[in-house]
């Protein structure tokens, strides 16, 4: 299968177009989390998420959300929550109230942080393996998650480069989660996201020659 693909921290219209025109992005972040420079308004969120096509999957990315930003984003055009910092049951009623797909982040240091998916793999249907950082993009060793199920579906993040060799994250992951790697003091880099984007391109394709080949 090809690898896909996950933007995080989108904050302007330019950048969605870049994507948009270069293609082989699945899925886009929108974040709603004050501490970091990328975390949107109600409003800003509206006007993004509206020029969004239909075929990219939106995320609106939530640590810890409390009730009152919950019914804030409600009825904005969300095909994912992705949580960080909420514990199963609470994921539960968030999925089962806003009726929304799941993405559970877990932020991993160790091997018994990566085990923690097991408390989610029935509820989510993708479970993020990211740093410790939150917002500041820090990583880990993601052979950690070598041993995880194939069945699981794992994107994965933690502080990937926009020039990064994505061969050996493709032997872990369904899905690659890039943000603070695709900037430049701080910003969304056309010519970084432009490179990034070609590099997974030339990734499936060399994946599909070796695979029809077999």
């Amino acid at each position: 299968m090809p690898i896909e693909l996950k933007i995080c921290g989108i904050n302007s219209k330019s950048i969605i177009e870049t994507i948009v025109r270069n293609g082989g992005c699945q899925y886009l972040g929108f974040i709603f989390y004050p501490p970091s420079p990328r975390h949107l308004s109600i409003q800003q969120s509206k006007e993004l998420t509206s020029i969004v096509p239909y075929y990219i999957k939106k995320v609106a990315v939530l640590v810890k959300p409390n009730n009152q930003i919950l019914e804030k984003i409600k009825n904005l055009p969300f095909d994912y929550y992705q949580l960080y910092n909420v514990t199963p049951k609470r994921t539960k009623i968030i999925k089962k109230k806003y009726k929304v797909k799941i993405i559970t982040a877990i932020t991993v240091e160790n091997i018994n942080d990566v085990n923690n998916y097991k408390n989610y793999e029935n509820i989510s249907e993708i479970i993020l393996f990211d740093g410790k950082g939150y917002e500041k993009s820090i990583g880990f060793n993601h052979n950690l998650l070598i041993n995880t199920p194939k069945n699981l579906t794992k994107m994965v993040a933690g502080n990937i480069r926009y020039n990064d060799k994505l061969d050996n994250l493709n032997k872990i992951a369904d899905i690659v989660d890039i943000s603070g790697g695709l900037e430049t003091y701080g910003k969304k880099d056309a010519s970084k996201i432009n490179i990034f984007l070609e590099n997974i391109r030339k990734l499936n394709d060399k994946n599909k020659k070796k695979n029809s080949s077999n």
